[in-house]
This record gives C-alpha cells, structure tokens and sequence, in this order.
C-alpha cells in the first residue's frame, strides 16, 4: 500500500471558516485536491486566477461565475444543483452565490496555496 493512502469522512476534517458567508474543507493526494465548499447566500468569491485546472460540481444551490481575460468579453454561467463547470488553468473567474451553495471542486495539480494558507483572496471580510 501506498503511504500517501487516504481514507477519511467528511465529518473529521473540520471545516475551515475562511469568511462570515463561506468556508471549506479538503483533501488531497500528489496529483489532484477535492474540496467541499460551502457558501451563503450573497457569498462572492473575488477575480483570482490559478494555474490548477478546477472542475466544479455543484450539489445544492447556485454559484454563478463570471470567466474571462481583462479585456475581453465575460461570459456567465449559473451553475445548478447537479451541473458542472470546467475552468482550464489561469483563466481569471469570480463566483457569487446566489443561492446558499454546497459546491465539490477538484483542482489539478493540489492548490499549493490553499494547503499553506496562502490564499487571502478568500479570507476578506
């Protein structure tokens, strides 16, 4: 067996209280990173960009994102319970929740600022 096997609950990772309206708890291996993501109603995540491939899934609720490059013309998607959205690498995005939202997001290679807290974009007030 591998030593970087994983088996765990949701319920023993402790969710992490990034913000009044959002928090969130994750795992990862080598290779890839699953989060849970839990946002309320009115929640908005800021225009970031990462260079990890994000596939998200959303199980309750709804985010919608706005996607593209400064300069170029935006494009919206309201993603639903049970829908999903690929974002490729460093393609700039923001989400607001428009809905309060349960969302799984897999990120690959792991969000090596998410895992040393490197991340202050979604730490604002």
């Amino acid at each position: 067996m591998s030593e970087r096997l994983q088996h765990r609950a949701w319920s023993d990772i402790p969710p992490e209280q990034l913000n009044p309206l959002l928090s969130r708890q994750f795992v990862h291996g080598e290779q890839a990173m699953l989060s849970r993501i839990q946002l309320q109603k009115g929640c908005i995540v800021p225009w970031h960009s990462h260079p990890n491939e994000q596939i998200v899934f959303i199980l309750s609720g709804i985010l919608s994102f706005t996607v593209g490059e400064e300069g170029s013309e935006k494009h919206v998607y309201d993603v639903h319970g049970g829908e999903t959205l690929v974002i490729p690498g460093n393609v700039p995005h923001m989400a607001e929740a428009l809905e309060d939202t349960d969302n799984l997001d897999i990120f690959a290679p792991p969000r090596h600022d998410w895992i040393t807290g490197n991340d202050a974009y979604l730490r604002r007030k």
